[in-house]
């Protein structure tokens, strides 16, 4: 098949063909970097995609977002127009999770922070994408997979509490609210991303059906979504899920609550001022340390390793990266000793408690007695109910 000529631009393979649009992967013809061009028969537009196709661009243009795909040009002949976006060189969510079944939790999570923070800055612009599904997110690597969130034709201005009535997105990842043709607002992306995290988990979707009438059948009749019973993930990752997937958008997480919920956890994602909320994190837990409050040194230690974890994760360069492993490492072997004295200290106090008045009086005097160490072990102050000790998060384990 001879491909479409374009000026500066060398068509190289077809990507994928949409209602209106064809993309092929391009090359420049000076500078030989790589881009994606979606290329329109306007002959094929109707009212509603020309609509959306303005509303595409236009959106685009106002984005800049390391999770969201860039609009790099758009120009146009009498024919057709041509929108050059960056090119991800790694397929889309739909073809990653089809080619593996489904994917273990802590890919899951590494993918849908990447969408929280997408769709994050989306609500800060007051925009809804109204399309979100594993194909519309797309997938670029160069050391670390990157996803992006890509295909704006349905999506809008929309402030939070807003409402619409337009029939938009696909009826997999559609929330029942658009289904019954209700009014909806902002949080039936929060769906979608429900649906997206459950297909990840689980290789299909929660309502996949042999009919497009069966599926919105489904959908209508509010039908409960069950978690296969073999499924082995966290705490965490249940609750969010089923808090996303919750028919009833009023009863569905906020946004706010998705951004802070511990699975996603947003505050902890790299960026460039991570490395320095870590640092500032570990300058406080030793000053604690120093000064024997092993609570809150505790505390702060646990805290930076949650950022340093994630930067070691996404860090490209080899060298950089074990340094980073080995500042953590440092930080968790730190924060493990200290809790084995937390724990000693609540195991000696609860003793205490069991033995008759007149011992406890005695052991208690002997504890007052000064002591010639200097170690955590000699510590003096009250310690804290083992309870209330931050526990270090098991994703921690994969430092050592």
């Amino acid at each position: 098949m001879t491909l479409p000529r374009i000026t500066d631009y060398e068509l190289m393979e077809k990507l994928g063909v949409g209602s209106y649009s064809t993309v092929y992967k391009a090359r420049h013809k000076k500078d030989r970097s790589f881009h994606a061009i979606k290329i329109v028969e306007m002959s094929t537009l109707s009212d509603s995609s020309r609509e959306n196709l303005i509303t595409e661009i236009r959106l685009l243009r106002s984005l800049n977002h390391k999770y969201i795909v860039t609009l790099q040009d758009f120009f146009w002949d009498d024919k057709k127009i041509y929108i050059v976006l960056e090119f991800c060189n790694a397929g889309n969510l739909s073809a990653f999770i089809r080619s593996k079944k489904s994917l273990p939790e802590a890919t899951c999570r590494f993918f849908l922070r990447q969408l929280a923070a997408a769709v994050q800055y989306m609500r800060a612009n007051d925009i809804c994408h109204f399309d979100l599904k594993p194909q519309n997110l797309l997938l670029t690597r160069n050391s670390n997979v990157v996803l992006k969130v890509a295909d704006f034709g349905f999506a809008q201005h929309l402030k939070l509490g807003e409402i619409n009535q337009q029939l938009k997105g696909s009826p997999l990842y559609m929330a029942p609210e658009i289904v019954r043709k209700h009014q909806y607002d902002a949080k039936a992306d929060l769906w979608s991303i429900g649906v997206i995290l459950y297909e990840c988990l689980f290789g299909k979707a929660p309502y996949t059906s042999k009919s497009i009438e069966e599926l919105l059948q489904r959908i209508r009749n509010a039908e409960k979504i069950k978690i296969p019973a073999n499924a082995s993930i966290s705490n965490e990752c249940h609750d969010l899920l089923c808090r996303l997937l919750e028919h009833d958008p009023a009863k569905r997480i906020s946004f706010d609550s998705f951004f802070a919920h511990p699975f996603i956890d947003l505050k902890t994602l790299p960026t460039e001022h991570t490395l320095q909320k870590a640092s500032d994190l570990v300058t406080k837990a030793v000053e604690y340390d120093e000064k024997q409050n092993y609570k809150e040194a505790y505390y702060l230690y646990c805290s930076a390793l949650q950022y340093f974890v994630p930067l070691i994760t996404e860090e490209a360069d080899a060298s950089k990266r074990l340094a980073l492993r080995n500042r953590a490492l440092t930080y968790l072997k730190r924060a493990e000793e200290i809790k084995n004295v937390l724990i000693d200290a609540e195991y000696k106090a609860a003793a205490v408690k069991e033995l008759p008045k007149h011992l406890q009086q005695c052991t208690q005097q002997q504890e007052q007695q000064p002591s010639s160490s200097s170690t955590p072990n000699s510590a003096q102050q009250t310690q804290p109910d083992i309870i209330e000790v931050l526990e270090p998060d098991m994703r921690y384990k994969q430092l050592c």
